[in-house]
């Protein structure tokens, strides 16, 4: 009934085909901290280093015969199948929209994200499971080695963390692989006193006990970025955009008497996607009132992808905010 105005992508990485850069410096949470090109560097490297000492670890959690080394070894594999995918995810969302993926691959950094949370409860099951069973004879085990070896991962860890900590804020992809590195360090750290602890008294139950408090610290910090990407999964207006705001900011454009059939929804992890009904009795308001707020919603809510159908007279079928 109306003119639906869309803004065009051309196929641009991050929606840069709409004439001024995506996102940059907004205060709600949408700031792209640096071009996703970048983070190869950082997957590269997080995913070289994590590998690296992932068999260290696990060749001396055998040799001393440690479970929590085992334990944090088998969570930093799962570190590094989670930033393999928190890679690919952020490599496919750079693909080109074609006529079949007409928004390009981007949601698949929020696929990534959840697999991601997936794979860490996952791992603590695996860890669950072993230190439970490891209680009723817990072996003699090396204190000071397991340590020593734990030291390396805390280094390992919290500079791999270090590492994404600049784009955690806008992208829920990358707090989930800065996340995983956090608590790495964290495991590390609690895997470096229980081996200490351990050579003081000579009590071998408390590397068991080690794990499962590692065990549970991982899920403690899982949760909220398993609840966050599901959320997003099911196209829920992204943390950080009021939905009422949106919608106030749009009735009081002039002329618009009023908004229905208002969507918000993440297209990725990083880019939310809108779409609204407006009522303007006065007639169409012509192109640049939909220009004007289009660059409004970017400056002021950081949506930068927004479809807006002008309605001037009859009844819509979507006007009951209840239909779909």
């Amino acid at each position: 009934m109306g003119h639906g105005h869309h803004h065009q992508d051309n196929g641009h990485d991050h929606g840069h085909g709409h004439g001024h850069s995506h996102g940059h410096g907004h205060a709600h949470g949408h700031v792209h901290a640096a071009p996703p090109e970048r983070w190869d560097h950082v997957f590269a490297i997080g995913i070289a280093l994590n590998l690296a000492y992932v068999v260290a670890e696990a060749s001396a959690g055998f040799l001393f015969g440690s479970v929590a080394l085992l334990a944090d070894a088998g969570h930093n594999l799962s570190d590094v199948l989670g930033l393999a995918v928190a890679w690919g995810g952020a490599a496919l969302a750079r693909k080109a929209p074609s006529k079949r993926f007409t928004y390009g691959l981007k949601s698949s950094t929020i696929l990534a994200a959840l697999a991601n949370a997936l794979l860490l409860l996952v791992a603590i099951g695996a860890i669950g499971l072993e230190a439970v069973q490891r209680f009723g004879d817990a072996p003699a085990v090396a204190g000071l080695d397991v340590s020593a070896v734990a030291g390396l991962g805390i280094v390992v860890n919290a500079v791999t963390a270090w590492l994404f900590a600049r784009g955690r804020k806008g992208d829920v992809n990358v707090r989930g692989a800065y996340l995983h590195m956090l608590s790495d360090a964290l495991v590390s750290a609690g895997v470096v006193v229980a081996g200490i602890v351990i050579w003081l008294t000579g009590k071998a139950w408390i590397d068991p006990l080690t794990s499962l408090v590692i065990a549970v610290v991982i899920f403690w910090q899982t949760w909220g970025l398993l609840r966050e990407t599901v959320e997003m999964a099911l196209a829920a207006v992204p943390r950080g955009i009021d939905y009422d705001r949106v919608k106030e900011a749009l009735a009081t454009l002039p002329g618009v008497a009023t908004v229905h059939d208002l969507h918000i929804w993440p297209m990725s992890t990083t880019e939310p996607g809108l779409t609204a009904h407006l009522a303007i009795p006065a007639g169409h308001p012509g192109d640049t009132f939909l220009h004007d707020a289009q660059a409004m919603l970017h400056e002021r809510f950081g949506i930068g992808h927004a479809t807006l159908q002008v309605e001037t007279g009859a009844h819509c079928v979507l006007a009951d905010d209840t239909r779909v």
